[in-house]
């Protein structure tokens, strides 16, 4: 079988298979913006943003749903990606590339999600708020931001590795992830993503690195309350149990923080 050279193939840069990956998150995570719609805000939301939106798997699922979605990634095959894949189902979303250091809606929005850890690309503090500070710009008062990431407890291992299997109409995704070169006093670790796609007789393969801020449950809790506009109102899991809150503390490693607009 023809196996493709990996080098300078970026992940990122083929949101098909990088959707496809993590695809089985994508009916739990719609089902908690309907809860959170249903059971917390006045009325049904209508409007909802996607900072980081990839090759939209989930602003897909939200258009589909009758949600008015906006979305953004800095990937332009991403968004090209999307677009596409928008005009093959009949759906709309206001989708484009741009920053999310950057970026807020107009009109505002009811709800914004950004889940997977894309946030923890902003490797400063200072981007960190000032990613905060947009959002809650683009969303109206009494709106939720549904901010998911991997947590690292204090005695955690600073090394880890995950491995997992997709599969969709013939084709399968086979992802390796490994967590190393972490560095606790600079809050920053480098993942590895090892993605094998296999299709008929032919292999691609696809190696890219990035580097991701560090969170413990105390430096979160210490983000949050420096945000004048956000106050955390719950916290869960990525089981997306509307029923099962999660305290924050360091027994949490996969945390979706319930942020509301003040």
């Amino acid at each position: 079988m023809p196996l493709a050279d990996s080098i300078g193939m970026d992940c990122y840069d083929y949101p098909q298979y990088w959707d496809l990956a993590f695809r089985d998150s994508t009916r739990e995570e719609a089902d908690f913006v309907e809860a959170v719609s249903q059971r917390l805000m006045r009325g049904r939301a209508k409007r909802i943003y996607e900072p980081g939106c990839g090759g939209g798997r989930l602003v897909v699922e939200l258009a589909r749903r009758g949600f008015d979605v906006t979305a953004i990634d800095l990937s332009q095959p991403a968004i090209t990606y999307l677009k596409k894949r928008l005009r093959r189902n009949r759906l709309k979303a206001d989708v484009s590339v741009a920053d999310m250091l950057a970026f807020t809606c107009q009109p505002k929005v009811d709800i914004a999600i950004n889940t997977v850890n894309t946030f923890r690309h902003l490797l400063s503090e200072r981007d960190a708020l000032q990613h905060l500070e947009l959002v809650a710009s683009s969303l109206k008062k009494g709106g939720y931001y549904i901010l998911g990431f991997h947590l690292l407890p204090p005695d955690a291992a600073l090394e880890d590795r995950e491995y997992w299997i997709a599969r969709h109409a013939g084709i399968s995704v086979h992802m390796t992830l490994d967590a190393y070169n972490a560095s606790r006093r600079k809050r920053t670790e480098t993942l590895r993503f090892r993605m094998q796609v296999k299709g008929g007789r032919e292999v691609k393969e696809f190696t890219t690195e990035y580097q991701m801020r560090i969170y413990t449950a105390a430096q979160a809790k210490s983000l949050f309350s420096k945000t004048q506009q956000f106050e955390l109102a719950e916290v869960y899991d990525f089981y997306y149990e509307m029923d099962e809150p999660q305290p924050l503390d360091n027994q949490l490693g996969d945390a979706v923080f319930l942020l509301r607009r003040v």
